[in-house]
């Protein structure tokens, strides 16, 4: 028999107050016909979302770890941070594949534009166009 720790009650109590939340905050009004159908498809996008946060949250914290102390920011700015960093993510998430990527490679991996463009067989405008539509879903969520 497996015991599950604190961490995981904890984890495993906030999965379920997040899955009744978004129950109660549906904007539609409708009869529901298979409640526990509905009920594990929500409760798999939580689950997909909470592992995503908490890859997501290790790798920040790996890379704070990684800075000398002078430079860690203070527990309110880290949160802040972090807050951020997932909804940017959140935000990308929605874009297609090849227009997050070539966001990704002119943001993160430093490429130029003409470079994105002849690796992923683009055109430069297309490339232009991809990053400017990125950073308005990074930016407004739309």
């Amino acid at each position: 028999m497996v015991i599950p720790q604190a961490g995981q009650l904890f984890d495993a109590a906030d999965l379920a107050h997040d899955i009744f939340m978004r129950l109660l905050v549906r904007e539609q009004s409708t009869v529901i016909h298979q409640p526990r159908a509905l009920l594990t498809t929500i409760a798999q996008g939580i689950v997909s979302n909470f592992y995503r946060r908490r890859k997501i949250e290790t790798a920040y914290l790996e890379t704070l770890a990684h800075l000398p102390q002078a430079q860690a920011p203070d527990p309110e700015i880290r949160v802040i941070l972090l807050e951020t960093l997932i909804e940017i993510d959140r935000r990308l998430d929605m874009l297609a594949p090849l227009v997050r990527r070539t966001f990704l490679l002119s943001q993160v991996d430093g490429m130029r534009q003409t470079d994105i463009a002849a690796e992923l067989n683009l055109s430069l405008a297309t490339v232009q166009r991809y990053i400017v539509k990125a950073v308005h879903q990074c930016y407004f969520g739309e």
